[in-house]
């Protein structure tokens, strides 16, 4: 039991911890109405239950960062079907999947990019500038800044961004790009699974037996559902184990190169992190730079279906 003057600090402490928790999950209106600008104009948002299925089954457990085996909670892949006459049939998805085989997937590997690879990241970022959502962000970026109007400068700065080559291993060449980590997926030392956060590539890993879904991970209170665009999964790949990581599903690359560079690009601390209303989610938004470069970013999902509210 507590008496005068130790009671009275213990009193102020765990009114800074309670503060500091509240300011912690403090909501940015800016970003979540630019974000949720952007959700709406997302046209090329695939319609769960109708454009793909997922079976979440169980919840997995706790394993530790460089585990390379779980009990598996799921005996099925996430994904149950997905159409890929669909994907295939939206010109930044079709040229977007023709950029995850350019990569070595262990840091540490130098990274040669012929010129074919390069007309191929210069052909996705032409497909992704003329939708209505990157031209939205371009329109953002502007106005608070930080790209110029020129579409051509604006291409170069997402291309430095998301596809420059840069040293991830200090040994070895050149071996890792924003593009790589976050949308692709690497390996460190070959003990531990980095990136790997979007949801296309989830699943063309799976169909390929690559990539082994181990169940969904969630507070109790906060199960996801199987039409839910954002979630939290474990997985194995090529025999190393991801204990948790975030993805949003079902949404474009457009989108998420929309969010990710707006995010980057309104700040200039090393990581960056905002927590934004986006539909019926409330989520983290999480961007670690690497000079001038994405090094990674990612959503956390906080709560789902309105939740939060």
């Amino acid at each position: 039991m507590c008496r005068g003057y130790d009671c009275g600090w213990i009193l102020v402490l765990l009114a800074l911890f309670n503060f500091s928790d509240a300011a912690s999950q403090t909501v940015n209106q800016e970003l979540s109405n630019i974000f949720n600008e952007l959700w709406k104009l997302d046209v090329n948002r695939l319609k769960p239950g109708t454009d793909y299925k997922i079976t979440l089954q169980g919840k997995a457990g706790y394993i530790s960062q460089g585990s390379t085996s779980a009990v598996d909670h799921a005996s099925s892949p996430l994904f149950s079907s997905v159409d890929d006459a669909k994907l295939d049939g939206i010109t930044t998805y079709a040229r977007f999947k023709k950029l995850l085989d350019n990569y070595e997937r262990s840091t540490g590997v130098a990274e040669r990019v012929t010129a074919e690879e390069v007309t191929e990241n210069n052909s996705f970022l032409d497909a992704i500038l003329d939708t209505a959502v990157m031209k939205r962000a371009h329109r953002y970026l502007i106005g608070k800044g930080k790209s110029r109007s020129d579409l051509r400068q604006f291409k170069s700065q997402l291309y430095y961004m998301w596809f420059r080559l840069y040293h991830r291993d200090r040994n070895g060449g050149e071996d890792s790009s924003g593009f790589e980590h976050v949308f692709v997926g690497e390996t460190k030392f070959g003990r531990e699974i980095m990136g790997l956060h979007n949801w296309v590539q989830f699943y063309l890993q799976e169909k390929q037996d690559l990539l082994d879904y181990k169940g969904y991970k969630a507070r109790d209170n906060n199960a996801p559902e199987d039409d839910d665009h954002v979630l939290n999964v474990q997985f194995s790949w090529h025999g190393l184990v991801k204990p948790v990581a975030s993805a949003f599903v079902g949404v474009s690359p457009e989108f998420e190169m929309a969010i990710f560079t707006i995010l980057f690009l309104t700040s200039t601390e090393k990581t960056t992190t905002a927590v934004v209303n986006l539909d019926e989610y409330q989520l983290e938004m999480v961007v670690h730079r690497h000079g001038r470069s994405i090094g990674t970013a990612y959503p956390k999902l906080l709560s789902s279906n309105n939740r939060h509210v």
